[in-house]
């Protein structure tokens, strides 16, 4: 349906189908109505949108969206929410936590932008997999195949990769130098953000699948690598950034009182530190600094402290936190220092907004220069210097002291190899190449941050693939070449042996014309693994204005930030959930609208028989009418037809 007038009028949409400047004229029957000269006649091509182009984890995140706005249908009794999370899952383990937690590239690839709004991605995952978790939905391992992996590190990076290869039938042992899993998603995200009830419930549905688990376990102290390559077939190395980098200027090191914000989050995430200091300054502007500076907003700081009880004692491991939790509370005053300006700074923007909410000052264009110490030794002080909009360049005679007595730095991380030095780089992180294989280490894989510190959907991503290359390393199969677009793709033969509709065996007879066999697809093209669909190969004028769905989120203001771990994020209901995904433009995959059957002059196009259609065969052309004149392809909102069939 096109926009209404009044929609029009009242909502601002994005969408022209004419820039400033593009003028045509002419005759549009001429343009359209070519009959049989143009030798084309319709395919229909998937090809993948640019939300899961956008996702490093790859989800199939079009096929989940449909499955819960309704036009992807479960076979059997199976229900909407088992089907999409099943969907879902394929690439990605984690539906409750990364619908939390995800800065969603894939929504700022979402082709809807063009139209008015990006589709609200994250809420719609989040409600898959908490649907899932109510409904107690497990998982189900492979055959068993025999082979044996250790994975070393318990975080999103192991979890997933785990889940890949129980699913695959090979038997892992999953190796932890923590007490419980969970890795930066539990020891580096706080539980106001990842909800440990939700967090435990996913990685426990990964555990039951026939995962045994060694915790406590320093791969390189407790037990060898040379006694790991002996039990096992394969290693796979997931052990993440686990190293915060300390600033590197003068009196960094020195002073007791300046942490990382890796040993900060970590200490509080296990319930170890339980408040801060007065005046505390973050260096960073990514979201681990975020982090850090809300939760010492909602940590605050009592009056007379004791040594003991001070932040860094604690973080550091050499006391607990004791009497001084039951004292009372003030609010801390929390500083966060950025080189980027601020509306260049790496954090995702809603996570600047709440930070600003809760009370956080952020100061960007600052570079550090020097960490001020008293006769004690600790930091008093940092003195910085400001930097011209390109967030690099010094402005001379700027410097000025910034007054404290705890400094975080969240300016990056590396990995800790202690017991396994020879196996890394100079960076302190871990050498892969495209199949996540050790360079040079036959038998060792590598994913996740030790490959390079990013997103937890990143180590998720990696870890498929990992898997995958271990897979094909136990059947001695040669490597190849990773897809140019390498994502989990919607597989039309595999929907078709779901519903009962598999092609007819082929009986390598001589045949001109397959548009009428039993064993081919007809007018089909998966052209997913090498494109991903733009916004100008739609025809966008078909989509009307309609609002996102907004979840509703619990920040709280600077006045009621102390104290307050509540869960922040609030889920949609399953109705708005299902209008929210009914908001997907299906970029690249037919969303059955009717338009090309409707608009075909030569009634060419039809809709499949009921008994044989499914995803992906909605609509077939009779190429005994086409004429080539290729309205169906310009009326087409998913840009699922191309004039691709003919002699030239």
């Amino acid at each position: 349906m096109a926009t209404s007038r009044d929609d029009m009028q009242n909502q601002k949409l994005t969408f022209r189908k004419f820039k400033e400047g593009d003028q045509r004229t002419g005759d549009w029957s001429s343009q359209i109505f070519k009959e049989d000269t143009s030798h084309k006649c319709p395919t229909y091509v998937n090809r993948t949108p640019p939300c899961q182009g956008s996702c490093p984890s790859g989800e199939d995140i079009r096929g989940w969206l449909d499955i819960v706005r309704g036009i992807e249908k479960p076979s059997g009794d199976t229900s909407m929410q088992e089907y999409a999370f099943r969907r879902s899952t394929a690439a990605n383990p984690f539906p409750s936590v990364m619908g939390r937690v995800c800065p969603a590239p894939c929504q700022d690839g979402c082709n809807r932008n063009q139209v008015e709004d990006f589709v609200g991605i994250n809420a719609v995952e989040q409600f898959i997999g908490d649907s899932a978790l109510e409904m107690k939905l497990k998982f189900t391992a492979g055959k068993d195949t025999g082979k044996k992996i250790a994975i070393i590190g318990g975080g999103p990076a192991g979890l997933a990769g785990a889940y890949q290869l129980r699913l695959k039938g090979h038997a892992v042992t999953l190796f932890d130098n923590h007490k419980t899993l969970g890795g930066m998603m539990k020891y580096g995200i706080p539980g106001y953000r990842t909800p440990r009830d939700v967090l435990d419930g996913e990685i426990d549905r990964i555990i039951d699948m026939g995962v045994e688990v060694k915790m406590d376990t320093w791969v390189g102290k407790d037990v060898t690598v040379e006694q790991l390559e002996k039990d096992y077939d394969a290693i796979l190395w997931a052990i993440g950034a686990q190293a915060g980098r300390q600033l590197p200027i003068p009196g960094a090191e020195e002073a007791a009182n300046v942490l990382t914000g890796v040993d900060f989050l970590e200490a509080f995430n296990d319930g170890r530190l339980q408040l801060v200091t007065e005046k505390v300054v973050v260096i960073g502007g990514g979201d681990t600094s975020i982090d850090v500076a809300s939760v010492a907003r909602r940590l605050g700081h009592i009056t007379e402290m004791h040594e003991n009880d001070r932040p860094e004692n604690i973080v550091l491991g050499q006391t607990a936190h004791d009497v001084a939790s039951s004292a009372v509370r003030q609010g801390a005053e929390v500083m966060l220092l950025s080189r980027s300006s601020i509306a260049n700074m790496p954090a995702a923007q809603h996570e600047i907004d709440d930070a600003e909410r809760e009370g956080v000052t952020i100061v960007g264009c600052v570079s550090p220069v020097e960490v001020i110490r008293d006769g004690s030794g600790r930091a008093t002080a940092l003195k910085v210097i400001k930097l011209e909009e390109d967030g690099s360049t010094p402005i001379e005679g700027s410097e000025y002291e910034i007054a404290l007595d705890l400094l975080v730095s969240a300016i990056g991380q590396g990995g800790k190899l202690d017991g396994f030095e020879d196996i890394g780089n100079d960076r302190g992180l871990i050498d892969a190449d495209a199949h996540y294989q050790v360079p040079g280490k036959p038998g060792h894989f590598v994913c996740g941050d030790i490959v390079r510190p990013h997103l937890l959907t990143t180590a998720i991503g990696q870890a498929s693939i990992a898997a995958e290359s271990i897979d094909h390393f136990f059947k001695n199969e040669d490597m190849g070449k990773r897809p140019k677009v390498d994502k989990h793709h919607f597989n039309l033969l595999s929907k078709l042996n779901e519903a009962g509709l598999s092609p007819a065996e082929y009986g390598h007879g001589t045949v001109e014309h397959t548009d009428s066999e039993k064993f081919s697809v007809h007018n089909y093209e998966d052209r997913s693994a090498h494109e991903i669909i733009s916004a100008d190969d739609l025809f966008l004028g078909h989509f009307q204005y309609t609002a996102r769905h907004v979840r509703s989120e619990d920040v709280p203001s600077s006045d009621e930030v102390l104290g307050h771990f509540q869960e922040r994020m609030k889920g949609l209901s399953e109705e708005e959930a299902i209008e929210e995904a009914d908001r997907c433009m299906s970029c690249g995959m037919c969303f059955e609208c009717d338009n090309c059957v409707i608009y075909c002059p030569q009634d060419a196009v039809y809709r499949v028989p009921k008994a044989e259609a499914t995803m992906g065969r909605y609509v077939a052309t009779d190429y005994s009418k086409c004429i080539g004149c290729h309205i169906c392809a310009d009326v087409c909102p998913t840009g699922y037809i191309d004039m691709a069939m003919g002699d030239a």
